[in-house]
C-alpha cells in the first residue's frame, strides 16, 4: 500500500507540473490561479480513488435491486459514456474562462460530490455483478466496453460520478445567465445550442451508466440525491468555495448576496 501511495503522489506532482506548463501558455494568471486548486484536488481524488481500488476488502455488498434486470445491455451507450470525459473538462474550462461565479459554485458541488463518493467507498465498500460474462456479439462497441470493463473494477461504484457530475455542469448551465465576466451577454442562438448540447449529453451520459452495465439503477438515484442535497447546500444556502474573493463583486447570476466559506 505505501510503495502504490508513494507512487501516486509522484506521478501526481508530475501531472500537475505537467499541466501548469501547458495551461499557463494560454490560461491568464488570474485563470490559473483558480483552476490549480481543482487541479491539486483532482490529484488528491484520483490518488484516492487508486488506492480504494488496489485495497482489497474482505467484504462487498452487492448493489442489484429488480430494475437493473429489465434494463438491456446496448454496447452503442459506450460512446456517451467515454464522451463524460471531456464533457466534464472542457466545460469547467468554458466556465472558467466566461463566468467565474458558476465555475466556483459548479466546481464546489464537483468537490462536494467526489468527497462523499471517497467516503462512501471506504466505509460502505460495494460491489456489482451485472456485467454479461460473454458478450452478445461481437462488434467495435462491445470491445470498447470490454476494455472499459478491464480499466475499471466492478466496485466501489455508489453514487454513481459520471451521473452526479453531468448533473452539475446540466445544473451549472442552466443557473448561469449567460452574462460573461466583462459583462456582455452571449446571443441567444450561442445559449440555446449549448443548453440544449449539454443537457442532451448529459442525459445520455446518465443514460448510458446503466445501459452498459457499468452501474445500478440504485447508483442513479443515490447520485441524484447526492446532487440535490449539494444543489441546496451551494445554490441556496450559498456554501461556495473561494466566495469571500468574490464578495465585493456579488452575484453575476442574480443571485441574493450569502456569506460564502472561504477556500
Amino acid at each position: 500500500m505505501t510503495s502504490i501511495l508513494n507512487k501516486e503522489i509522484n506521478r501526481g506532482h508530475s501531472f500537475c507540473r505537467l499541466v501548469g506548463d501547458r495551461l499557463s501558455a494560454f490560461l491568464p494568471v488570474r485563470k490559473l490561479k483558480l483552476l490549480m486548486p481543482v487541479v491539486v484536488y483532482m490529484i488528491i481524488y484520483l490518488t484516492g480513488f487508486t488506492l480504494i481500488e488496489h485495497w482489497n476488502r474482505l467484504h462487498y455488498t452487492v448493489i442489484h435491486n429488480a430494475a437493473d434486470d429489465l434494463i438491456p445491455f446496448v454496447p452503442v451507450f459506450v460512446i456517451p459514456y467515454l464522451l463524460w470525459f471531456p464533457y466534464i473538462l472542457g466545460s469547467i474550462l468554458f466556465l472558467l474562462m466566461v463566468h467565474e461565479d458558476t465555475y466556483r459554485r459548479v466546481c464546489t458541488c464537483l468537490i462536494i460530490g467526489m468527497t462523499a463518493f471517497i467516503f462512501v467507498s471506504v466505509v460502505f465498500p460495494n460491489i456489482h455483478l451485472m456485467r454479461p460474462e460473454v458478450m452478445p456479439e461481437d462488434n467495435i462497441f462491445t470491445k470498447m466496453v470490454g476494455l472499459l470493463y478491464l480499466a475499471d473494477t466492478p466496485t466501489n461504484l455508489t453514487p454513481s460520478i459520471h451521473v452526479f457530475n453531468s448533473l452539475c455542469i446540466i445544473a451549472g448551465i442552466w443557473d448561469w445567465n449567460w452574462k460573461t465576466d466583462d459583462g456582455k451577454i452571449l446571443p441567444a442562438q450561442v445559449r440555446g445550442f449549448s443548453r440544449f448540447f449539454l443537457t442532451l449529453l448529459g442525459v445520455l451520459i446518465i443514460i448510458s451508466t446503466m445501459l452498459i452495465k457499468q452501474h445500478s439503477s440504485s447508483d442513479v438515484v443515490i447520485a441524484f440525491a447526492l446532487y440535490l442535497f449539494t444543489h441546496l447546500c451551494v445554490y441556496r444556502l450559498g456554501f461556495v468555495l473561494g466566495y469571500a474573493q468574490r464578495k465585493r463583486r456579488g452575484w453575476a447570476s442574480g443571485l441574493p448576496q450569502r456569506r460564502g466559506v472561504h477556500a
